[in-house]
Formats: C-alpha cells, structure tokens, sequence
C-alpha cells in the first residue's frame, strides 16, 4: 500500500513501529522444523495483529476503539476447533453450546446478543429466523467478532455485534494438507487444501472436506461435503482480482437431540433422569440443505496513496425439513411425550457488493486514513412450514411406531416472502497524531421491504467515534461510542402505525497490550473492556425478522467487562484465556413480566483458559500437552410471558478440554478431546419441553500430513 506523507517527521509519528500493518493473516503458519537437534513447531500467526472486519482498512487492532476479538486458522489448527461454537470457547463475551454440539448452525450470543453473520466483508444469506448459515469452519483463515454496534461499517446489525469470517486465500508458494479425523460417536472426517501459483501471475486455492458422523442422540447422524475454489489474478503491480466460490451440501438424519422435558433433566422426575442421549424426536426426520456462492474482490492502488476496493458476492441457500419430529409437551405420568412434526422450507437468494477507496496521506503533522463507500444488499427470501400432531413417545423407552401416513404435511403455511434491498453510504476516518489516534465514522442506510401483506421503507443514520492511544511499550487505553440500528417489520398495535428501527448504543472504555516489542519470539495481545449497551424500541426485546404484533415500547441494558489474552511465546508455550462479566435487564417492556429480567442465554460469568507446551529437545521433542477449563456460570433460557408463566435457568458448568499432540516436519498427529470428565449439564431450558444438554465428552484424533 502506498502512502503519501508530507515530511519524515510526520511519517515517524503517524504508526508505532510494532503496528504497522493489519493485513489479513495467511491460512495457516502452522509449521515444524528440525532444527540442531530441536523439534520446533511455529506458528507465527496464531496471536493476531489485525482484523480487515474491524475498519475496512488496513488498520491494525491495537489502534481499533473497540473490543474485536479474531480466532486465527492456526488457533483452529493447534486446538483442532470443528465449528464456530467450539472456535468461541475461550473468547471473552461470547457464549456459544446452549443447544448442545448443534451440527446445522453456529449458534452463540455476543454481549447478550445474537450476532449476525458475515462472508468476507458480506452478509450471509442468512434465514428468516437464524443469523447463521452453518458453513463449515475448515474453509476459513479466521473468525473475526466485532463486539457492540457495527452498523456504521456495516448497516443493519444487532448492538452486540457481528462476526465475520475471512475466507481462505491462494498463496504464491505451493503448499497444502491433507486431514484425516476420527472420534467419538463415529465421527469420521477428511478434509485437505492446496495452494501455489499455477501461472504467472495466477494463484489457486482448492479446498475441500467430507464428513460423516453420529449425533449424540440416539439414531442421529449428520453428514456434510464441503468444496471452495479461490484464484487470484496479478493483473499488474498494483492491481488484482480474486474470485471466491464454496458449495456446502449437508443432511442430518433422526433430529438434533434436544426438546427434553425439564422433569427428569433439569427437575426431578418420579420415573429417574432422562439420558442425555435420549431422542424423542424421530429416526425419520430429515434436515437437507444446499449452499452456494459465487464471488470477487478486486482492488487497485493509485500512486497517489489511494486504494480503490470492490468486492461481490452471489448466494442461493435452500432448506428443506419434511420432517422434524419433536416433543411438544408430557402427559400426568410425566413419562409420556407428546410429538409434533415441524415441517419447514425455505430458499434464499442474495447479492450483495460493497465499493469503498482508501486514502492514506498527512496534513501537516497529521496522519489520516479515509474510508468512504457504498454498499448494496438484496435479498430475496421464502419460506414455509407446516405443523401437525404426531403421536406420542415414552421419554423413558422410546419405541418408533407412528405410522408416516397423515403425519407430513407439506408446505401449506407462509411463514415469510420478502424482497429487501439494503443501500448504505458510509465514511470513517483515522486521525493520527502522534501515538493518539481518533476515529470518527458516520453511515446512511436505506432499506426497502417488500412482503405480500405489507411493505416498508425505512432509513437511519448511525455512527461512531473512538480515541486510542498507543504508548511504545504497546499500552493502548481507549474509549467509544458507537451505534447500531435493526429494521422491525410490522404494525404497532397501540398506535397503529409501523415499526420504526429497533436502535441501539455503546460505550466502551478499556486498554490493550501488544507485546511484539518485548522480544522477537514473544507474541501477546490482551484486553481489557468495560462496556454498556442500551437497546431502544423494542417489540419483544429481540427484533424479529418476521411481521410481530406489540407495541414498540421495549428498552434492554447489557453492561459488563471482559479480559481476554492471546500469547505464543519461543513457538513453544501457547496461552489462551479470557473472563466474562455480563449483567443483562430488560428495562422496559409491553409484557409487564419482562421487566426486570435477564436476556436469555447470558450468563453473568464466564471463564476460560487453555495452556499448551511443546517440547523441544530431549527424548520428548516433538510432543506437546495442553489442557484447559471453562466455567459458565447458569443463565436464564427464555423471558417470562404468558408462554412461558416460569423461567427455567440452564445449569452452571465447569468442563475440562485437553490435547496430546506429537509433531515432526511434515506430520501432526494429535488426539485431543472436549470435557473430558464427562460432565453432564442442562445447557437450556427454553420451556416445560424444552431442555438441551451441554456438549458431552468428545475425543478426537488427527493425522495431518503438510507439505
């Protein structure tokens, strides 16, 4: 990236010489040596310098006013995470499993908030209902989350926050591997990449995964194939163009476990405890779903310090469930479960593209980095289901017997059919003078629904503005105010007009450390952050996607701190760790029972940490050992209402993870495995029959061979 600066001296104040750049990070740098005699395993990118996500512009995290948390591929690699929920488990603030090892979606909380999901920069074609689509976590370099408001970078977003996964790239030297995984509950899994340059001037990307496993209730399974493209194009020295495709197929046979009764899981019940591997849904059940995308980035730099960058992308998400049993209610012998089979369907088609310059120059003895832009969404979303009564099953001995005929029903109801189109014109500049760093950004989103029983528009203006200063040592207190706006469709009952925004606002106050300027082999990043969030004109507390029917008087407040510290010190200890302190309250509400109450799925405390060591030399050179503990403290799993007259809260838990792993150049060989003692936890009770159980143990072993 060329800079035009206005003298040396402002050259020399404008960046710390140990955060300098904040380029994306390569796909893995997990790499081992032999070097003297020593066995040597590096991974020069498993502490994270920078996040793309967090500005749009190549600025590095220890200048960001803001809490960002990244999960590098060689974090993914070294702790052989499977999906996003597990990629989460030692990241402050954010809570993920409180549907237990869900293999569909990746659901997690961000700061008391369901955050939504984005594609390299783009939003994903996300549901009616669910912020997720589930692609596979071996197919990206890393896992980016944005916590608090976003909007002004990124438009309609919920005030906790996004995440944003960066996909991975084709490199110049050719390299790849090839992953062979096996485990509990028949877990089976291949996956491999390549990368090199196949032209001049041309490099490619291939990777791919199959995977075939059994869910941990009874007469489950799921079964996944995963393949992404990528090539990028040298057009010349300060010109190129990558293209970027995945297909994801998925189907899950039997359910998804989960729709307990809370008598014998949470509460006692006369007949004993249900097993967590019950399945009182059915071994009939199917859930089919195909993805596609399609897409660019392009970027070209001007000699004049100003970088134009365009990236675009096609999706067609189709899901198909004709038939999702599951258990609706429990008869007086508290034995007997009632069944209902959920059928549902919905396709979504989306473009989305974002055009933005970056300019790079000083006035005088100020730095500046301007970024300003257009983005434009357009989604075309259907969906239907169907919902009928499906006999009953004993929670306690489930025998399979219902007849099929009479018990699917199709598609018959409308659940959603909307066209939105989203356009946003955004500006953010950096001010840099000296080691203090200003940030101030401001957004205009216009937004266009389009629905059989009602259209709307709607506009808003969001922004944000933060101050950072970095000392030499790589100290950098910060503070911010950002905020976030989300569209609600519908009427309000009380004064019959439409909904406006749902908005919301962040303050933020904290320091990062940057520790690359202690020694050249030591690589630490931590936070800390106090933060408040206040949510404004809500319906039901959570913004539904979907017409509601209310009246928008609704107000929540999430407020907090959070540690977090990532370290890899001489490529041998490796240090994860993070605490969480949430304190949630619905402030305001049209449903008096709320008020008061916490949002569900947010425990007020969460702490982990994971230590890993290689050794080097010696007869155990090469093997290495980790371990690590999470607690999370219970948390509520719905709001009161008149569905819900009691509120059951999931239980507090504390788990175990450990990782044996032996290295030499070329090959990994590890065996690591997820709550390891087994423990056995309600993670949710949404309602009477409504209970999830934590993620049981998990052992996985993993051959991978690197070249």
């Amino acid at each position: 990236m060329k800079t035009m600066l206005f003298g040396t001296a402002a050259l020399a104040m404008a960046v710390p010489l140990h955060a300098q750049t904040a380029q994306p990070d390569a796909a893995s740098s997990l790499r081992t040596v032999e070097r003297e005699g020593e066995i040597i395993v590096t991974a020069r990118n498993y502490v994270p310098e920078g996040a793309v996500s967090a500005n749009k512009a190549d600025i590095p995290l220890i200048q960001t006013p803001q809490s960002v948390s990244v999960i590098t591929r060689d974090q993914i690699d070294l702790l052989n995470f499977v999906d996003a929920q597990q990629a989460v488990r030692y990241t402050a603030g954010v809570f993920g499993e409180n549907y237990g090892p869900d293999a569909r979606y990746d659901f997690f909380t961000v700061r008391g908030f369901t955050p939504k999901q984005y594609i390299d920069g783009l939003a994903a074609p996300i549901s009616t209902s669910i912020y997720s689509v589930g692609v596979d976590l071996y197919g990206f370099q890393s896992l980016d989350l944005l916590k608090g408001p976003a909007s002004t970078l990124y438009g309609n977003t919920p005030p906790g926050g996004i995440f944003n996964q960066v996909s991975r790239r084709a490199e110049a030297e050719t390299s790849g591997e090839l992953r062979v995984q096996g485990g509990t509950d028949n877990f089976a899994e291949v996956a491999g990449t390549v990368t090199g340059t196949v032209a001049n001037g041309l490099t490619a990307r291939f990777t791919g995964l199959v995977r075939d496993r059994d869910l941990v209730a009874d007469a489950t399974s799921f079964k996944r194939v995963y393949a992404a493209p990528t090539a990028t194009w040298a057009i010349g020295p300060d010109t190129q163009l990558t293209g970027l495709a995945y297909y994801q197929y998925d189907k899950g046979e039997g359910g998804n476990g989960g729709f307990l009764p809370v008598q014998g899981t949470l509460l006692p019940n006369p007949n004993g405890r249900i097993d967590h591997r019950t399945n009182l849904g059915d071994p009939r059940d199917v859930f089919e779903r195909r993805q596609f995308s399609a897409g660019y980035e392009f970027s070209h730099a001007f000699t004049t310090g100003v970088t134009f960058r365009s990236n675009g992308r096609w999706n067609q998400y189709r899901e198909r469930v004709p038939i999702g049993i599951y258990a609706t209610g429990i008869g007086a012998d508290l034995r007997t479960v009632t069944q209902s089979n959920f059928s549902y369907a919905e396709d979504v088609h989306s473009f989305a593209a974002d055009n933005r310059v970056e300019a790079n120059f000083a006035t005088g003895f100020i730095g500046h980095t301007l970024i300003a832009g257009v983005d434009y969404r357009n989604v075309d979303n259907q969906a239907a289901f169907g919902f009928v009564g499906a006999g009953t099953v004993d929670a306690f001995d489930p025998v399979y017997t219902t007849p099929q005929a009479g018990i699917v029903p199709g598609y018959p109801t409308a659940f959603n059919d909307q066209r939105l189109k989203q356009t946003g014109i955004y500006v953010q500049e950096q001010l840099r003078l000296g080691d203090l760093f200003i940030t101030l950004g401001g957004r205009q989103d216009w937004i266009e629904s389009r629905r059989p029983e009602v259209d709307f528009d709607q506009d808003r203006f969001t922004w944000r503005a933060g101050v950072n200063y970095v000392t030499t040592s790589g100290i950098a207190p910060y503070v911010s105010y950002s905020t976030s706006f989300e569209p609600v469709l519908g009427t309000d009952a009380a004064t019959g007009e439409a909904f406006k925004p749902s908005s919301g606002d962040q303050w933020e106050t904290g320091v990062k450390f940057d520790g690359r300027a202690l020694s050249p082999d030591i690589r630490i990043f931590a936070t800390a952050a106090l933060f408040r969030i206040d949510q404004r004109d809500v319906v039901t507390t959570q913004a539904s996607t979907i017409p509601v029917f209310g009246t928008q008087v609704g107000r929540v407040r999430v407020q907090g701190g959070e540690l977090e510290v990532v370290a890899r010190i001489r490529d041998q200890l490796t240090v994860n760790g993070s605490y969480s302190y949430n304190d949630s309250e619905v402030l305001e509400s049209a449903v008096a029972a709320e008020v008061g109450s916490p949002l569900p799925t947010t425990p007020e405390h969460k702490a982990s940490a994971f230590v890993n060591y290689d050794f080097q030399r010696g007869p155990l050179a090469g093997f290495g050992i980790g371990l690590g503990g999470r607690y999370t403290s219970s948390s509520a799993g719905s709001l009161p209402g008149p569905f819900n007259p009691v509120v059951y809260r999931g239980e507090a838990a504390t788990l175990m993870d450990a990782i044996l792993s032996y290295d030499i150049p070329g090959w990994r060989f590890a065996i690591n495995g997820s709550n390891i003692l087994d423990n056995r936890y309600v993670a949710r009770c949404s309602q009477p029959v409504g209970c999830f159980y934590g993620a049981p143990r998990q052992v996985l072993g993993t051959v991978t061979r690197r070249f």
